[in-house]
């Protein structure tokens, strides 16, 4: 049960994500993450949060995309503190020609932030979960 954090407007780390997650080799896995096709329907604030709650709490292990874009993303902060409330398993992904990612992706995983590869994340999903 894996939660991959993004922002809907930079989707396409998403897609390569989840596409490597499903080409992975012995790697049975669901998807707890929320998709642009599969938004919540409440888009109040609290609808969008008590969503996103029921999103991560079922997950395992959450991925976070340190875009920099993440460093300014409410959303994103909140979905960090929620997996950290709910007592789950944080891994940053550093994108692919990132120097440096935001320090609160940095600080909220459980390991140095991967690189942006399918091997990597793959083995910290196997190493961490």
């Amino acid at each position: 049960m894996i939660f991959i954090s993004h922002a809907w407007e930079y989707n396409e780390h998403y897609y390569k994500v989840v596409n490597w997650l499903k080409d992975a080799a012995n790697l049975s896995w669901s998807n707890c993450s929320i998709t642009t096709t599969n938004a919540l329907p409440d888009k109040t604030r609290k609808g969008l949060e008590e969503g996103m709650t029921r999103q991560i709490n079922p997950s395992q292990v959450v991925l976070i995309l340190g875009g920099m874009y993440s460093a300014h993303s409410d959303w994103i902060e909140y979905e960090i503190n929620e997996a950290k409330r709910l007592n789950k398993t944080i891994i940053a992904i550093k994108p692919w020609g990132q120097q440096r990612i935001p320090q609160i992706v940095r600080d909220a995983s459980v390991c140095e932030p991967v690189g942006w590869n399918s091997a990597s994340v793959i083995q910290a999903i196997r190493d961490y979960t």
